[in-house]
């Protein structure tokens, strides 16, 4: 019987090429089910099959687990019982006592075969996998083996794979035994194995298309540094060339458009808009709300944002159908843009002169000349005026030093008011808010900071206001105004 061990698990091992001990861990468990059937509790049992000669054994075990939590005698002990016999014993812990083995020519129960065919095929599959990612592939092709709920499950190579109907093109038809490409956006482990979890809608679907058409992005000489889609209907994909004889542009296009159409072509229609990429975001920006024509940009670093001014006429083409040109732009920028006409923009220009005009007036105690010059040299808060490098100042010609320096103390005077009006109001948190579970002090300051200084007012707020005032994520501030409300309801 030895021998047959032997040479099951040789046979098994070629013929579905899996290791060795992957057969044998398979067997030793048919085994142990099979003499499982002996008792008619609920027994723990375990075989161990020696790898050189193929005899083995069999043993029943037991856990040592504490002594309130023994739930099943047959397979469990408590500890104060176990360690009656050996002192060095501790939970978890087996004990165990020799078994008369089954025979091995008796285990042809379906039970045994399905538990060694079940490991084999886990086991087979993962190594198909693993082969598989060795290669690096991402971008897949396969036949559609079967519609399931409107998943696609697809068979690439001699895996099964699936394409949610989520991550299917909008309005694409796929019918089984179409062969499709797809991405592989990620692998899922579940109880009938590794399996991969394709998209065609990801950004990252349409790059590979484009280094599968164009071979200078597959030999470096041109780059696809982003990629934004509607899926189905228009996409941008932003592109940088690694060789300056090179036209980027112009070689994704291909001639005659034939790279390009190619890509269009396995995306059902989708148009592709193909971006020059630029270091500088206001000039990327610019390049990404192609066709439409930009007249001017203003960037705000703090808010990551930009207003992209165009003419009243590039208005409906800047903005795209439903907003299409400018979602996209935005997402394969990374900035949030706003679209202004330029009186809207020149409106806006008047209305922020106006304001920070009049902080400097107030704040400053100047006159109109003097916040002026100030609002026209570039300034727009009092931290530029308190701490910008002197010899910056220096070089308004209608400021001597003296006003600088005045300035300056004022405008430091003015931040350090503030700095105590707030820190003082930051004090009028209540007890009940301060000593609120889940509330540190630095966050109730700074909610009584902007007039939210007892549970009650915290209780009236809404989650999306306290992640504003606060910057918290939203689970902590979910929580927090779940606890604030939680005398509502007492």
């Amino acid at each position: 019987m030895s021998r047959e061990i032997l040479l099951l698990v040789d046979a098994l091992a070629h013929e579905k090429n899996v290791g060795k001990d992957i057969i044998f861990t398979a067997l030793e468990l048919a085994l142990a089910s099979a003499t499982k059937k002996r008792f008619t509790e609920e027994a723990d049992v375990r075989v161990e099959i020696d790898r050189e000669n193929g005899e083995y054994k069999s043993f029943r075990r037991w856990q040592i687990v504490a002594d309130e939590l023994v739930e099943n005698p047959a397979a469990q002990t408590a500890i104060s019982e176990a360690q009656k016999n050996n002192a060095d014993l501790i939970e978890g812990d087996y004990i165990e006592e020799p078994l008369e083995s089954v025979e091995f020519g008796r285990i042809g129960a379906q039970a045994a075969k399905q538990v060694i065919l079940q490991k084999v095929r886990e086991a087979e599959r993962e190594q198909i996998l693993n082969d598989f990612l060795a290669r690096k592939e991402h971008l897949v092709t396969g036949v559609i083996k079967r519609m399931e709920k409107g998943n696609a499950i697809i068979e690439v190579g001699r895996i099964e794979s699936l394409l949610p109907r989520d991550q299917m093109i909008p309005k694409e038809n796929l019918r089984v035994g179409d062969r499709v490409r797809a991405y592989l956006s990620r692998i899922e482990r579940g109880p009938r194995g590794p399996q991969l979890i394709l998209s065609r809608i990801a950004p990252e679907f349409l790059a590979k298309l484009f280094e599968l058409e164009v071979p200078e992005i597959e030999e470096g000489l041109l780059e696809i540094r982003a990629a934004a889609r509607d899926p189905g209907l228009r996409s941008k994909i932003a592109v940088k060339s690694n060789d300056q004889r090179l036209d980027p542009v112009g070689t994704c296009v291909g001639m005659r458009g034939s790279r390009v159409q190619a890509v269009t072509g396995e995306l059902a229609g989708e148009r592709v808009d193909i971006v020059l990429w630029s270091m500088d975001p206001a000039q990327f920006v610019i390049n990404a709300m192609a066709p439409a024509e930009v007249s001017s940009i203003v960037v705000d670093e703090d808010a990551h944002s930009m207003d992209v001014v165009v003419h009243e006429e590039q208005l409906a083409q800047a903005i795209g159908r439903n907003g299409q040109n400018v979602r996209l732009a935005s997402e394969l920028t990374g900035w949030t843009l706003n679209i202004l006409t330029e009186e809207e923009a020149a409106k806006k220009h008047e209305e922020e002169y106006t304001s920070t005009r009049q902080l400097f007036i107030d704040k400053l105690d100047v006159d109109e000349e003097v916040a002026d010059i100030l609002v026209q040299e570039g300034f727009s808060t009092l931290e530029e005026i308190a701490y910008v490098p002197i010899a910056e100042m220096s070089e308004i010609e209608a400021f001597d030093e003296d006003t600088i320096n005045e300035l300056r103390k004022r405008a430091r005077a003015a931040l350090l008011t503030e700095a105590i009006a707030k820190e003082e109001k930051a004090e009028e948190a209540s007890e009940d808010l301060l000593n609120m579970e889940g509330m540190d002090e630095a966050t109730a300051h700074q909610l009584a900071a902007n007039g939210v200084s007892t549970m009650e007012d915290l209780a009236d707020l809404a989650v999306d206001d306290l992640i504003e005032l606060t910057e918290m994520d939203a689970e902590r501030a979910k929580q927090l105004i779940m606890t604030a409300r939680a005398p509502w309801f007492a």
